[in-house]
């Protein structure tokens, strides 16, 4: 089970194989496979730092644990129409995905974001929408 917080539900769409050190895009990578190839993985919501933070490099301010960061957490969460400490398959949030989002709501929800730019993350949400799961890493 790997535990989630909410902006990452959205960053799994939209990731390439790019990230902040070499530690942190071997596990997002891992955590990324593992989801795709079995859609029955469990996923547990959480507030605050979770699996993919743990590898975020310390490299002085930890932006983990910025208030925007909760927030963009929260907005997604509800957005989905979940809660943190739900356990849920990861092919539930992927139907959540597709019930409740488009995707130009990355354009608000991710306004702060500075990955946003490549726009990865809505081509990962039009994946989902099309059932096509995430998107194979090279």
């Amino acid at each position: 089970m790997y535990k989630l917080r909410g902006h990452h539900l959205f960053c799994l769409l939209g990731y390439r194989g790019m990230g902040y050190s070499q530690e942190y895009v071997e596990n997002m990578t891992r955590m990324h496979q593992t989801l795709r190839d079995n859609p029955r993985t469990w996923i547990q919501l959480v507030k605050g730092p979770d699996h993919l933070c743990e590898k975020y490099p310390n490299s002085g301010e930890y932006h983990c644990e910025h208030d925007d960061i909760y927030e963009r957490d929260a907005v997604i969460l509800e957005k989905l129409g979940l809660k943190i400490g739900q356990i849920l398959y990861w092919q539930d949030i992927e139907s959540n995905i597709q019930k409740y989002t488009v995707p130009s709501d990355i354009q608000t929800v991710c306004e702060t974001c500075s990955w946003r730019s490549y726009g990865v993350c809505e081509e990962g949400i039009r994946d989902i929408l099309e059932g096509q799961g995430l998107k194979e890493i090279k």
